[in-house]
């Protein structure tokens, strides 16, 4: 066997420089065939742990042939990250990013980013590097010390964030770490963040590597079949039912299934509706779509909830807003069918009607097997009702006019308005994601951006630059010789976040400057925690700690001082991103639409943009007649605690183990 000699860190770059994802559904070909490269690239900020390994080797290839594995610049390691799993999404896990780091703080300021990606189980390879190996400079700068446990570093706290995790402490170890790492990268029912920890001396260590090891390999996505009798058990059951209700989550998109779920909901007229990560599996306007489920959710989805007596999940997780903290699913003959390709959420609420299987084939099977099957009269009666009503409360919604400060009601309406169907809308933590979850009318199954398996403060700028990355890359593959999807050349990414998560994380404004990337961002400034804020006041608890004020010595508190003069507009400008003011007033809704059309008209190329608009916090979105659990001081001094907790412990009352 033919050998080449060369470092740890060369080897590791030109064997990602060569790993192919193939799928059989959901690529720009007529038959849908699809093959690109796993790792189209690597972020990274160097420091002494990586600077000499992965980033000489880097360099070397970007000599050498700069296609290979192109580097790309971030402001942040945590941001880098959520770069990386934007890209992941929009490409539906089938590639990400790369993320190298320096030992110690560099590392660990990819944990966060390791959460996200393993708890919204998108794919993102992160190489943090280590320590000496060989202790040979003991202990080196930014090294951990337990007297417990000499061999621990900052990067074990990795472990439980990681679907995936090993150290490379000697260079033939690197051979089964990246097998082992980029298996489960690619594995649907396992997907998350993949953690190889690298010693910095061990990168830059010379050994010999296998040709074989560096020749290109194909990782092709599995897509089980269902089991027969599992298809026949179903069907049993869904024919028996009398109040189907179908949830559809994020896995219906990651299979590409969402053809097969209208066919399927057409056949049957059986409803649907959406967990957070679904939307987009059903446009807004259609006859089956109830929208937005749980606890953000529409009244006409949770109103259906309440009677369903068939809960028909697929491709979700049941998180607690998706269930309503278990209050949404009323009927107390409520079974659960549970379509997915991981199983600890097939066997969700102790089912008795798993299906471990693709999304997409089983909606196939499941359609035929219901051959000639639908739902009663009085139900799509029901459906229609339903619809309308949400309809009508969203259009009053969109339709409010408030000055001098506007609603986000109103600027949610406005920018979705003003959005073409195939544009993207991103936001990731405050209040938005919950009212877009509600309102957004959803269009593509491209359109919509939102994670709450780990809703993150801060994400919304790098995440909406990873999907931009993603869509630019997409539209451009056939220059290069790949496999172009025109369709993505037309999206444009329109991010919207409120002023807490833009003071978390803008540092990616720069990334966008720097490489001309025009993302669209819409900024609300409400001077404050918004969404914390309304939850605190419903909790009893006065919307303590959630202003931004100056402080009050005397009482030693920030809730009641002047509103702190902060300017993000002339922030944003700082950067070198170009900004468009929204004065209040009766015209702010109109002026903030015309904004976002002179936005998306701005060529590619021409940077990002921030839209400022302020908002009031105080107007509060439809409600979703639903709940949330979030438990209530049981005994307090405070006559609004008291009050809260009553109606805690009567919402409480109405909470079901939901086993069936």
């Amino acid at each position: 066997m033919s050998t080449r000699r060369m470092t740890v860190a060369q080897a590791l770059v030109e064997f990602l420089g060569r790993q192919y994802t193939v799928d059989s559904v959901g690529g720009p070909g007529p038959g849908g065939e699809y093959r690109e490269r796993l790792i189209p690239g690597m972020f990274g900020i160097f420091g002494h742990g990586n600077v000499a390994g992965v980033g000489q080797a880097l360099k070397q290839w970007q000599v050498a042939d700069p296609s290979l594995m192109p580097y790309y610049q971030g402001r942040n390691e945590q941001a880098q990250v959520h770069q990386a799993v934007g890209y992941a999404r929009h490409t539906r896990r089938r590639q990400t990013f790369a993320v190298s780091t320096s030992i110690g703080p560099g590392s660990s300021n990819l944990l966060t980013g390791a959460a996200l990606a393993t708890a919204n189980r998108l794919p993102a390879l992160l190489l943090p590097s280590d320590t000496f190996a060989t202790r040979a400079a003991d202990p080196v700068l930014q090294q951990l010390e337990q007297p417990h446990g000499y061999d621990i570093t900052v990067n074990d706290a990795f472990r439980p964030l990681s679907k995936y995790f090993d150290r490379v402490n000697r260079p033939e170890q690197l051979f089964s770490a990246l097998l082992h790492g980029l298996r489960v990268l690619t594995d649907p029912a396992e997907t998350g963040a993949v953690t190889i920890a690298l010693p910095q001396d061990v990168q830059a260590e010379v050994f010999d590597v296998p040709e074989e090891f560096l020749a290109e390999r194909e990782w092709r996505i599995r897509r089980p079949e269902p089991e027969a009798e599992d298809i026949a058990r179903a069907a049993e059951a869904i024919r028996a039912a009398k109040r189907p209700l179908i949830v559809a989550g994020g896995g219906v998109l990651y299979a590409f299934a969402q053809d097969a779920l209208r066919e399927f909901a057409e056949a049957t007229g059986i409803p649907v509706g959406w967990t957070q990560a679904g939307v987009g599996v059903l446009p807004w306007d259609h006859a089956q779509a109830l929208g937005a489920i749980g606890s953000t959710g529409t009244t006409a989805s949770n109103a259906l909830a309440r009677e369903a007596d068939l809960v028909i999940g697929i491709g979700t997780r049941y998180e607690d807003f998706t269930t309503a903290s278990r209050t949404a699913f009323q009927n107390p003959r409520v079974r659960f069918l549970n379509i997915n390709v991981a199983a600890i959420d097939a066997y969700k609420h102790g089912t008795s009607l798993p299906i471990v299987a693709d999304a997409r084939k089983a909606l196939v099977q499941l359609t035929t097997a219901l051959g000639g099957y639908r739902v009663g009269a009085d139900l799509e009666t029901v459906v229609a009702t339903e619809k309308t009503r949400w309809d009508a409360t969203v259009d009053a919604a969109f339709a409010e006019r408030f000055s001098p400060l506007v609603s986000q009601n109103a600027i949610i309406g406005a920018v979705n308005r003003a959005m073409d169907p195939r544009d993207v809308v991103i936001c990731a933590a405050g209040s938005l994601p919950g009212d877009l979850h509600k309102m957004w009318r959803v269009r593509d199954p491209f359109g919509y951006h939102v994670e709450y398996a780990f809703s993150c403060m801060g994400y919304e700028i790098p995440g909406g630059l990873g999907v931009k990355r993603a869509a630019l890359d997409a539209s451009s593959r056939g220059n290069a010789g790949g496999s172009a999807d025109e369709r993505e050349a037309s999206r444009d990414v329109v991010v919207m976040v409120g002023d807490g998560s833009y003071l978390m994380m803008h540092t990616e404004l720069v990334t966008a400057v720097a490489e001309g990337i025009k993302l669209i961002v819409v900024l609300i400034q409400n001077h404050g925690y918004a969404s914390i804020g309304a939850l605190s006041e419903s909790l009893g608890s006065q919307r303590f700690g959630t202003k931004y004020r100056t402080l009050d010595r005397e009482q030693h508190t920030f809730d009641d001082g002047d509103k702190l003069p902060i300017d993000l507009a002339t922030n944003a400008e700082s950067l070198g991103v170009t900004v468009y003011r929204i004065e209040p007033g009766p015209e702010a809704i109109a002026d903030l639409e015309a904004a976002v059309a002179k936005a998306k008209a701005a060529p590619e190329g021409s940077g990002p943009i921030v839209i400022h608009i302020e908002s009031d916090p105080l107007i509060d979105a439809p409600s979703s007649e639903s709940w949330w659990d979030v438990p209530v001081s049981g005994a307090s001094e405070l006559e609004s605690t008291k009050q809260a907790f009553a109606a805690y412990t009567e919402h409480k009352s109405s909470q079901r183990p939901l086993l069936g």
